[in-house]
C-alpha cells in the first residue's frame, strides 16, 4: 500500500483511483462497506482511501478528551489488510480546513489527486465549517468529471453502526458488541515499554503499553488475543490484560498491561496488537497481595476458558 500525504505532489501512477473518503476511525463494517463500493465502482482503477491526519476533531479541539479508536499506524495496517492500494492520508491543517467545498472538490479531489470516482457516506460533510454535503459533492463531481456514489448508513441490530456507538460499547465494557460493529476485535497496538515490573514480582510478567491519545474502554481486566507483530517472538497468543490505573499501586496514568499465557521471552521494544475479547471484571483494590494474586489466578483461568472456546 502506497501512502500519499500531500495532494499537490502525486505521482501519475497514484492518480485515477476510486477512493472512499472519511476518517475511518476503527475501520468498522460501515467503513468496509464504503471501501467495497469504491472497489466495485471502478474495478480497473487503483483502490484508494482518502483520510486525514490528524483527525479533524483533534485539529479543531486539541484539548478535548481522547476519542480515537485507533492510531494512524493501526488504521494503516487494517486498510492494507483490506487490499487498499493507495492511502491518501492528507495532512489536515489550517489551509486544508479553510477550503470552501467547491475548492476542496477541485483542488484536492480533481486537480490534486485526480480521482476517478469517490464514495462517501450519506452523512458526509466537507469543506470550510463542514458546509458541503454529499449532494453537493455529487454536483461538483458531475461538473469536474469524477463519479460520486453516496453509501447508505449501515445498520446492525436496529442500530446505526458508527465510531460513536463503538466507543459507547467499549466504555460500557461490551467488547463483543463493539466487535460486532467493527467486524474485528477492538485492538490496541503499540510498543512494549518499561514498567515497574510488579507483575513479574507477583508471578505474572506483563507487557506494558501506553494508551495515550486513545479512547479509554472500561477500566478492568479483559480476556485478550495478542499478536506480537515483530521481533523473535512474533506470533499469536492468548492472554489476560489489565487496562486502567492500577488502584492497588496508586497509579495515575492509564496503561495496558498484558500477561501472555504460556510465554517466556523478552518483549521490550516489540510491537503488540492486543484484541479485547471479554470484559472479566472492573479494577479493584484488594486487602493485600495474596488476595490480588488469587484473583489474578482466577482471571487467567476464566480467560483461558473463554479464549479456548473461540
Amino acid at each position: 500500500m502506497r501512502i500519499i500525504r500531500d495532494y499537490q505532489f502525486v505521482a501519475p501512477s497514484d492518480r485515477g483511483a476510486s477512493a472512499a473518503i472519511g476518517n475511518f476511525d476503527g475501520v468498522h463494517i460501515g467503513h468496509r462497506s464504503v471501501i467495497e463500493l469504491a472497489r466495485k465502482a471502478a474495478p480497473e482503477a487503483p483502490l484508494g482511501v482518502l483520510t486525514f491526519e490528524p483527525h479533524p476533531r483533534e485539529f479543531f479541539a486539541p484539548d478535548a478528551p481522547p476519542f480515537r479508536l485507533m492510531r494512524s499506524e493501526t488504521r494503516r495496517h487494517r486498510l492494507e489488510k483490506l487490499g487498499v492500494d493507495v492511502l491518501y492520508e492528507l495532512n489536515f491543517n489550517a489551509a486544508l480546513a479553510g477550503l470552501a467545498p467547491e475548492e476542496f472538490a477541485r483542488k484536492v479531489l480533481c486537480d490534486g489527486l485526480g480521482l476517478s470516482h469517490v464514495i462517501v457516506g450519506a452523512d458526509f460533510c466537507f469543506g470550510r465549517k463542514r458546509s458541503g454535503n454529499a449532494a453537493d459533492l455529487q454536483r461538483f463531481g458531475a461538473e469536474m468529471g469524477f463519479g460520486v456514489t453516496i453509501a447508505p448508513l449501515l445498520e446492525n441490530a436496529d442500530a446505526t453502526v458508527s465510531s460513536t456507538a463503538i466507543r459507547e460499547a467499549l466504555s460500557d465494557g461490551r467488547p463483543r458488541d463493539a466487535a460486532a460493529m467493527l467486524g474485528h476485535w477492538h485492538r490496541i497496538e503499540g510498543t512494549v515499554i518499561g514498567g515497574a515490573q510488579r507483575g513479574r514480582e507477583l508471578g505474572f510478567p506483563t507487557a506494558n503499553m501506553s494508551i495515550d491519545g486513545l479512547h479509554l474502554p472500561a477500566f478492568g481486566v479483559y480476556a485478550v488475543l495478542v499478536d506480537v507483530l515483530d521481533g523473535p517472538n512474533a506470533g499469536k497468543y492468548h492472554g489476560a490484560a489489565s487496562l486502567g490505573i492500577r488502584p492497588m499501586f496508586d497509579g495515575e496514568v492509564p496503561n495496558l498491561e498484558t500477561f501472555l499465557f504460556d510465554f517466556s521471552g523478552d518483549l521490550y521494544g516489540a510491537t503488540l496488537s492486543v484484541g479485547l475479547v471479554e470484559y472479566l471484571r472492573p479494577e479493584m483494590k484488594f486487602d493485600g497481595l495474596d488476595a490480588l494474586i488469587a484473583q489474578m489466578d482466577a482471571d487467567c483461568a476464566r480467560a483461558r476458558t473463554l479464549l479456548d472456546a473461540l
